[in-house]
């Protein structure tokens, strides 16, 4: 597969990789985290006003299912679309699905101009959108993704099924809970491999536990300096806006937000919202229990249409 080319821009506000030979090993180990997920039918570069935004498709053998509206997938921060592996085949035997890798984190896309302001970020997602020729889709994020999911149905929802946010940004402040979780988080994937199952446990940390996805995240913060939009909360009177069919779905010990003020305040203020809380789980529901919470997504999916 033809690499695109790093950009050559070297402002502090484009997201960019340190070297190329930091950028080639971060693709051989996401790579290998692709592997664990459904086979991709194909990949394709998508040009937007912001540069290139790289995209996996996965897609079902049975005709009727490929027929479905499709599923678009947007991770979180500091990833890739690699984060998805859980995810993918289960979601690909219902549904087409199409994985982005965001520009300004880690990935295939290349950024060319900065990504400041929630609008930016909105117009980049409907342009890749158009740039695969999809005009109704079940729109999917986690963490970061979330944020853009939920921000893409405030500002520009003409291309929206539904949108599914797995624990997302984006409805309150990120506290110093959440970030203090990350630092250790990212310290504990140093630890000797003996302690890993019991740190993955207390912190609720499946990385440190999947060779893989452990190799991938600790080259993606060498290998990559990010830059993207900050996920600022949306008011009260934004989320009231929105009309899109929406399902959240959080982890009962998230340390992002508080779940249970969340699943009370969103239907609430998005009459017809499905907000749910994932028990024995933190920040990745999707991950820590990958078929429950597929099944859920596509419960939700299949009462849109």
């Amino acid at each position: 597969m033809a690499v695109p080319k790093t950009t050559t821009r070297t402002q502090a506000d484009v997201g960019r990789y340190a070297s190329d030979a930091l950028r080639d090993r971060y693709f051989a180990a996401c790579d290998a985290v692709y592997a664990l997920g459904a086979p991709t039918l194909s990949e394709t570069d998508v040009e937007t006003s912001f540069g290139t935004t790289h995209v996996y498709r996965y897609g079902p053998a049975d005709p009727v299912a490929q027929s479905r509206t499709p599923v678009v997938l947007v991770h979180g921060a500091g990833s890739c679309s690699a984060m998805w592996y859980p995810n993918t085949r289960t979601l690909s035997t219902d549904r087409p699905v199409y994985a982005i890798d965001t520009p300004g984190d880690p990935g295939r896309s290349v950024q060319r101009e900065p990504i400041h302001r929630p609008e930016h970020a909105a117009q980049w997602l409907d342009e890749t959108l158009a740039g695969l020729g999809l005009d109704h889709v079940h729109l999917v994020g986690s963490s970061y993704g979330g944020w853009l999911t939920l921000n893409q149905a405030h500002r520009s929802p003409g291309r929206l099924a539904s949108v599914t946010l797995l624990d997302p940004g984006g409805l309150e402040k990120v506290g110093l809970r959440f970030f203090v979780w990350i630092f250790v988080s990212l310290f504990a994937t140093f630890a000797p491999k003996v302690l890993r199952p019991r740190l993955a446990a207390w912190l609720e940390q499946p990385v440190l536990i999947v060779p893989e996805l452990r190799t991938m995240i600790r080259l993606g913060v060498r290998a990559y300096r990010i830059r993207r939009p900050a996920p600022l909360p949306l008011p009260d009177d934004e989320l009231s806006t929105i009309h899109t069919p929406l399902y959240l779905v959080l982890g009962k010990r998230s340390l992002l937000v508080h779940p249970q003020r969340q699943v009370e305040r969103i239907p609430r203020l998005i009459p017809g919202a499905r907000a749910e809380i994932v028990s024995n789980t933190g920040h990745g529901p999707q991950i820590d229990h990958a078929e429950e919470v597929n099944r859920r997504m596509l419960s939700f999916m299949d009462s849109v249409g």
